[in-house]
């Protein structure tokens, strides 16, 4: 967890400077020494870093996040009768029963049952430890 906070500063401080860069390098193409307007030669390197930019983007925030999600879904369209979960809001039970959206769970030896939808499981298994 402490991993992807680090690297979800380090994109955004990657992309800070890159916007600095990009930014002086359009102040500096745009007027030369002599107050004329300069040639153009500065817009390939503005778009590179435009490009750099979205591409740190995506690789370090928007694509881990879409593999996290897609295997939380995952996990919950395997869920089966049997299966001890955690719910997002912190309750454990045994699966008694799955449907399409929903799971009916017993969460104590007193066969309390509980119906839920398949989106408000947050973990499959026993959790041995509190998340951090």
């Amino acid at each position: 967890m402490k991993l992807s906070r680090l690297t979800r500063v380090l994109a955004l401080v990657m992309m800070a400077a890159l916007a600095v860069f990009v930014l002086a390098g359009c102040a500096a193409a745009d007027t030369s020494a002599s107050g004329e307007a300069a040639p153009a030669g500065g817009m390939g390197s503005m778009i590179f870093m435009m490009v750099a930019m979205v591409a740190v983007f995506y690789f370090m925030l928007i694509r881990p996040e879409n593999k996290k999600k897609k295997q939380a879904q995952q996990m919950r369209d395997n869920l089966s009768v049997g299966d001890t979960i955690t719910t997002i809001g912190g309750i454990m039970g045994k699966v008694v029963s799955v449907k399409e959206n929903s799971i009916v769970i017993e969460t104590s030896d007193d066969r309390v049952r509980l119906h839920l939808t398949k989106w408000a499981v947050s973990s499959v298994g026993k959790q041995t430890e509190e998340p951090k």
